[in-house]
């Protein structure tokens, strides 16, 4: 199996923090939002994890050679955007026509069980039941839970299960083939060579997919959503949920400072006469004096001094 993270967006909704970072690189819960994705990836031992980069594609690359423990990796730069199909074809040259393929989108934050996929021998996409589906596409089902057909944000109900970013290919071959067919047509949707319309045509040739369920999906797209992303990953994933006491690493110096779960505090962090939390991540190298904060993410290396902070993303000063 090999995986394929498309990162190439330029994270508009998110700006200004997106102004020297691409999305997929922004703190969150303590990681950066693509370790959190590839954290979930690791136990499937993919043969190679290839990332799809654009904007700030050099930032990327850097990144990368400080994540050894993630093994083979590849970057495969989208210089001229035109949809998500067309990101996911340029990954193909690298994948042979029966190994299977893990697509997740960079900046989807999930919970899912995604090690039943080792023994999956179908292709699978990850559905969310939400109770707007008129702002998402969704999957189309039969009584056995086969996708008969994708549809775009219909406006008339036909059903609640929303295409979360996921998708498992086991029919390698037919993706390529069917997003060839896009590029080679000039067959687009809103302007963009899109992955769903070439997995449509796989379905109107026969290959089967089926829909597989997360328990959470989580929205890293708007600041507001990034922090309550945070504190649902303070809460589930580092377990602090309801405990009274805080993640505080080794090397940070706190003094005089009233600590309330969850929260956790980076390395080298220098914190003093603070109150600190619920639901704040700091970050490394950080220095916090006669500061209130709740609900917030403090990027690594501010400063900050005799503040009240709530609901914030403190970054680049």
């Amino acid at each position: 199996m090999k995986v394929i993270l498309p990162v190439a967006g330029k994270g508009e909704r998110m700006r200004p923090y997106t102004n020297n970072l691409p999305k997929c690189l922004l703190p969150v819960g303590g990681k950066t939002i693509i370790d959190w994705i590839v954290a979930d990836t690791l136990p499937l031992q993919a043969t190679e994890t290839i990332f799809i980069t654009g904007y700030k594609a050099e930032t990327i690359d850097e990144f990368l050679t400080r994540r050894p423990e993630w093994g083979k990796t590849r970057t495969v730069l989208q210089s001229d955007p035109q949809g998500l199909g067309q990101a996911v074809s340029l990954a193909l040259p690298y994948v042979a026509d029966d190994e299977p393929l893990l697509i997740i989108l960079g900046d989807t934050l999930f919970q899912a069980d995604l090690q039943s996929l080792a023994n999956a021998n179908e292709n699978i996409l990850y559905t969310y039941r939400v109770k707007d589906p008129s702002r998402f596409g969704v999957a189309v089902t039969d009584i056995n839970g086969n996708i008969e057909r994708l549809v775009e944000k219909p406006q008339e109900f036909i059903s609640d299960e929303a295409i979360v970013g996921i998708y498992y290919i086991k029919d390698t071959k037919a993706l390529r083939e069917s997003l060839r067919n896009l590029m080679d047509n000039d067959i687009r949707t809103r302007g963009e060579f899109q992955l769903t319309d070439a997995l449509q045509m796989m379905i109107e040739k026969g290959c089967k997919f089926r829909t597989a369920p997360v328990q959470e999906w989580l929205d890293c797209g708007l600041p507001e959503t990034l922090i309550q992303t945070n504190t649902w990953l303070l809460q589930n994933k580092h377990g602090l949920n309801n405990v009274n006491r805080a993640t505080v690493d080794q090397r940070a110096t706190i003094q005089n400072t009233k600590l309330i779960s969850p929260c956790i505090i980076g390395k080298n962090a220098t914190i003093e006469n603070c109150t600190i939390g619920p639901n704040v991540t700091i970050g490394n190298n950080c220095t916090l004096k006669d500061v209130i904060t709740k609900d917030c993410i403090v990027w690594d290396n501010e400063n900050v001094n005799n503040s009240y902070i709530e609901k914030q993303i403190v970054a680049n000063g």
